[in-house]
């Protein structure tokens, strides 16, 4: 994973809206805490060609801080029947994933289930999608205080952040097809 941009990162707009588990346990958008979604392209070890990645984390800046930021995503991932830990979601082959790429004007655009994450994206993350004609999306129930949007994330803390063991079995890891608006 490389060069991340030095843009600030997008926030998710939230809604307060609610859901109820299995469990009955009420989910409200508001206990993920600040949400952002951060946006880079890197070479991928398997064919070395740039791949676009966007990782969705919590600040933990709740009331419960990221132990409780941690069970709401636990909730939303659960609630959208996304496997924490693996395997990687192929969204290509699997058009029910509630979890949606829109790619248009310099944004990103991700749709789930109860949330919408928008980001600006550097123009080595555009072609990088537009090569592969998907993104490596990866949401954590890992909380990142330092990720702040509007923040410069510095390289090597993306790194041990995204490529942490405990931040990667403790994510959903999706393939987002790019759906462009039509005109």
């Amino acid at each position: 994973m490389t060069k991340p941009f030095g843009r600030p990162p997008g926030v998710y707009s939230v809604q307060p809206m609610t859901s109820t588990s299995n469990e009955q346990r009420t989910f409200r958008v508001t206990d993920l805490g600040t949400l952002a979604v951060l946006a880079w392209s890197g070479e991928h070890p398997e064919d070395e060609k740039d791949m676009a990645f966007l990782l969705a984390y919590s600040l933990g800046d709740t009331e419960g801080g990221p132990e409780a930021t941690a069970e709401a995503m636990r909730t939303l991932l659960r609630d959208a029947a996304l496997p924490i830990g693996g395997p990687v979601l192929d969204g290509a082959r699997n058009p029910s994933l509630p979890v949606g790429l829109l790619v248009e004007a310099e944004q990103a655009v991700v749709n789930m289930p109860l949330v919408k994450a928008q980001c600006v994206v550097p123009p080595e993350w555009l072609a990088a999608v537009h090569l592969r004609g998907h993104a490596y999306f990866m949401i954590t129930t890992r909380a990142w205080p330092e990720g702040k949007p509007g923040s410069p994330v510095d390289e090597d803390a993306l790194r041990d952040f995204a490529g942490s063991e405990e931040t990667m079995l403790n994510a959903a890891h999706c393939l987002l097809p790019v759906r462009r608006l039509r005109g």
